[in-house]
């Protein structure tokens, strides 16, 4: 194995060391029947079902538990470094609506990173239509998972 690749293996093995960390604790995600399929270096991605009571009067998907699932997805890749990192700002765009029964999945993605600062895209959709775009900002608070 090339010193490249360990260093790559040590970054992915930390990802999911601190993505474990965060996940016994994220007691809000779970409520919200998301699950964490991937996290990497900088990326996580994670679905969630558009249940029922996550509807609002107008019969679509509440715009509010899309963000929180986007949230989580931006909380998972700015965390993946076993640094405790918070959002310092968020917003979305939405751009489809979503139904009860549609499986929305969000996949984050590192766009910078520089000393405590960092910029995250996230991509959410629901099968072949994306439904919303969300950028994060994060600041590292200090401390680690482990």
């Amino acid at each position: 194995m090339s010193p490249e690749q360990a260093a790559q293996r040590v970054a992915q093995q930390t990802a999911e060391r601190s993505a474990e960390a965060m996940w016994s604790d994220d007691h809000a995600s779970r409520a919200l029947g998301m699950r964490l399929e991937s996290v990497g270096p900088g990326t996580a991605t994670l679905r969630m079902t558009v249940r029922d009571d996550m509807v609002n009067g107008h019969g679509i998907g509440h715009g509010g538990l899309t963000f929180a699932l986007a949230d989580s997805a931006f909380a998972f890749a700015c965390n993946s470094y076993n640094r405790r990192t918070v959002a310092a700002g968020a917003e979305i765009r939405f751009r489809a609506p979503t139904r009860s029964g549609d499986e929305l999945v969000a996949a984050a993605v590192e766009r910078d990173r520089d000393e405590r600062d960092g910029t995250y895209d996230v991509t959410v959709t629901a099968g072949d239509t994306v439904v919303a775009t969300f950028v994060g900002r994060s600041r590292e608070i200090g401390g680690a998972f482990w």
